[in-house]
């Protein structure tokens, strides 16, 4: 089974591998001098994620043989599968069209027909791994949430996502299924930025998002007392050790948390399902794709420029002062390995995906 980590690569060691990525300077020419490529983002503007793409955007402009412009333009709608749709269906194969943002492994290894595309018929470009999380109001209980516990207290909170497959949603979902939490599902939401916006308004209670969005966009609501972080999520490995992220107080990992309410590790066939999902996204939260049929020169050059982004210590430096942490990068081998590896989920895992998604799906 390709073996899976949610670990941030440090600071150091990810400037220390610019080194060995070739990247080029402004001044080289290639494939895209003098060409504008248009970067589709499948959430709103505004978003944390959206944010990122045009942060990032300048970097990976920046390395990027030819120096192109970038321009970052969105497409929302059906969770991120609208963009998706579009890029795999519409967009001409010229390297001048990039999707990036959340990707969905739910919705292939589960054949849905919101996708009519499958990951592995794109180009990958080069992915970026963000820690899921799950957090909410502090009031799902009388007298308010003093600790991460407090949470398997809650009766029918509601949890807020934009579709059945969309990971935040999913994940969330899966994991109070597992620690024995009930709720109710509320869907429909644009992004996390929608789903934050009704947590505010109290029409939700929780919601998943990345430590980057909860350390920025949520912010002030923690601060205030408004609300917190409950767990966050690590992949378990087959003989049950896992990795605590060391920069994250505000929260325990999940399955800390599960063996504190049950005095020992999750187990079953949801456990299963759960973990194999937290593998796949938290090794690979965002990622980038370019049409089928994209020449591999495009493809060669944008790979380069992506990596050598991610490893730009302006870029690095940038990410640790505001989340305390930088993202991590996942190269073309690796990002492809993963998608891959949708082929190999068991069959367990897939039955209990569908009925996980078809509790909730029209």
């Amino acid at each position: 089974m390709l073996r899976r980590s949610f670990l941030f690569a440090t600071a150091a060691a990810i400037v220390a591998g610019a080194g060995t990525l070739g990247a080029p300077s402004v001044s080289e020419a290639g494939y895209y001098d003098g060409k504008t490529i248009t970067v589709i983002v499948g959430l709103r503007a505004g978003g944390t994620t959206d944010r990122f793409a045009r942060s990032f955007a300048s970097f990976w402009q920046k390395h990027t043989p030819g120096n192109p412009q970038f321009v970052v333009k969105n497409m929302p709608g059906a969770g991120a599968l609208k963009a998706t749709n579009f890029v795999a269906e519409k967009a001409k194969p010229d390297g001048l069209t990039v999707l990036w943002g959340p990707w969905d492994p739910a919705a292939q290894a589960l054949g849905r027909k919101a996708l009519r595309t499958k990951y592995e018929d794109f180009g990958f470009l080069g992915g970026t791994g963000d820690i899921r999380l799950v957090y909410g109001r502090t009031d799902i209980v009388g007298g308010g949430a003093k600790q991460a516990i407090d949470l398997t207290k809650a009766k029918g909170i509601k949890m807020g996502a934009s579709n059945p497959t969309g990971m935040p949603g999913l994940l969330g979902r899966m994991s109070l299924d597992v620690l024995g939490v009930p709720y109710q599902f509320v869907m429909g939401y644009r992004g996390g930025s929608g789903i934050f916006a009704a947590m505010k308004r109290n029409e939700v209670a929780l919601g998943s998002t990345s430590i980057t969005s909860f350390r920025t966009r949520s912010a002030d609501f923690i601060k205030q007392g408004e609300g917190r972080g409950y767990f966050y999520l690590v992949p378990v490995a087959a003989d049950g050790s896992y990795k605590n992220i060391k920069e994250i107080t505000e929260m325990p990992s999940f399955p800390d948390l599960y063996k504190q309410v049950h005095g020992k590790m999750p187990s079953g066939e949801m456990w299963e399902a759960f973990n194999w999902l937290v593998g796949l996204v938290g090794r690979m939260t965002f990622a980038g794709f370019v049409p089928k049929g994209t020449p591999q020169e495009a493809i060669d050059d944008l790979r380069k420029g992506y990596a050598a982004g991610q490893a730009d210590p302006e870029f690095v430096a940038q990410s640790v002062k505001r989340f305390g942490l930088p993202y991590q990068f996942v190269s073309a081998e690796d990002g492809q390995k993963t998608i891959a590896a949708l082929k190999n989920a068991s069959p367990k895992v897939l039955a209990t995906l569908q009925q996980v998604v078809d509790k909730v799906a029209k």
